[in-house]
């Protein structure tokens, strides 16, 4: 849903750099806030006959999608898997995130729940759901849909989720049952994360891909054998590869071998790359295995953007909080993550070796593909959503080339500038 604001309703970018496919191509762009998308200049100059309201020289800067997380459990101290009082109150959380989302370069995301009891779905879900027929600018970073990341997973690869609510799903009733019959008819949930060898999950894939889920493989045991048989049922992600799986072997590759499968049948996977859950040579491996399928991820805690300290967590355990790091108290177990996706994207393209386009893609054009929505989100093409993020860029003694959120637009209406904040 476009933004209230319609002045200036028709702006033009000159002098930038758009990213279009593995490149940045010096290019003109211009957006509509009356309809929050993006125009075919030509067209619109030449047969609709519009002029800019705004022409904003950007002196080279970048301009790409906005950004899109797939795996978020929260941010700003608020934790979607925790039920407020009131849905009112949740609900106020919700904009409170998304506001703060916005301001580093997030237009669009999937809240994602932990593993939790039926209790806290049935309450959680509904305020999930995507807001795109109700969503206007000025809101922020918007829900394309729940990601609930368990709790049909490995108690031997649960990490930090919560044991005691584990479970197995035997029939396609247990799965109704825990989140709820609406919440996987009317589709606020986007994507589940559940290990396929535990009870008889294997079987219902399709019926989960059937109701247009994504069904990921994640917090596994799986064998090798076993995940090429997820992917043959319909699964198409890997939840944070590498992290809460069984190890890589050279005689049982497991999931990680998913990779080396023929082009049809390999997944996306998902890469939280904060310098603390993977090695940077794990993450270049993995993106030199299947380029085209690498999303980048935070799996943020509500402890993003939170300063440094000790916190509670729902489970009744600590967390501690030191820059990036989140980790049990008293363990060095990783508790998520509190890093921004401008700073993944940043390590990523260090890393990997990709270009700056590319790494951009894995958090607007890949995530966009994975999720249904290509020339909607995550492209700068004509008749795409105008949600943009303009890339600033400096160069630091240490990190090399870094990229910079200096605005943010959304359905074509700044809600963000590092000058003056809008959100």
């Amino acid at each position: 849903m476009p933004g209230k604001t319609t002045k200036p309703r028709i702006t033009k970018f000159t002098n930038c750099r758009l990213v279009r496919g593995s490149s940045l191509v010096d290019q003109d762009l211009w957006i509509d806030s009356l309809t929050g998308k993006i125009l075919k200049d030509q067209e619109a100059f030449y047969e609709l006959h519009l002029s800019p309201d705004e022409i904003i020289d950007l002196g080279g800067r970048i301009v790409a999608p906005g950004m899109i997380d797939v795996q978020l459990n929260g941010a700003h101290g608020f934790d979607f898997s925790v039920p407020a009082d009131t849905k009112d109150e949740y609900d106020e959380g919700l904009r409170m995130v998304n506001k703060g989302l916005a301001r580093t370069g997030v237009t669009s995301y999937l809240p994602t729940v932990v593993s939790s009891t039926a209790e806290v779905y049935h309450k959680v879900l509904p305020s999930l759901a995507p807001t795109a027929k109700t969503h206007i600018a000025t809101d922020g970073a918007e829900s394309l849909g729940a990601h609930a990341e368990g709790p049909f997973i490995s108690p031997g690869r649960n990490g930090i989720h919560k044991s005691e609510v584990l479970q197995s799903a035997e029939t396609f009733e247990d799965l109704l049952t825990v989140y709820g019959v609406n919440n996987l008819q009317e589709n606020p949930i986007k994507m589940i994360t559940a290990a396929p060898e535990v009870g008889n999950m294997m079987a219902h894939i399709p019926e989960l891909t059937k109701r247009g889920i994504i069904y990921s493989i994640g917090h596994s045991d799986s064998t090798y054998e076993q995940a090429v048989a997820a992917t043959h049922q319909g699964a198409r992600m890997i939840t944070h590869l590498f992290n809460a799986m069984r190890p890589f072997y050279h005689r049982n590759p497991g999931i990680f071998g998913l990779l080396g499968q023929s082009e049809r049948r390999r997944p996306f996977y998902g890469i939280i790359a904060d310098g603390i859950h993977l090695h940077p040579t794990s993450i270049k491996i993995a993106y030199n295995a299947h380029p085209d399928g690498c999303v980048l991820v935070t799996d943020a805690m509500r402890l993003c953007g939170l300063p440094d300290g000790v916190y509670d967590w729902t489970n009744g355990e600590r967390i501690v909080k030191s820059g990036a790091r989140l980790t049990l108290e008293g363990s060095d177990k990783i508790a998520g993550s509190s890093a921004t996706l401008i700073e993944c994207v940043n390590n990523f393209r260090r890393w990997s070796g990709a270009s700056t386009a590319q790494a951009i893609n894995a958090v607007t054009a890949t995530p966009a593909k994975l999720l249904g929505l290509e020339g909607v989100k995550g492209s700068l093409e004509s008749g795409a959503d105008a949600d943009l993020v303009i890339l600033g860029e400096y160069e630091d003694a240490f990190a090399g080339s870094v990229l910079t959120v200096d605005q943010v637009w959304k359905f074509g209406v700044k809600i963000h500038d590092t000058e003056k904040a809008v959100v």
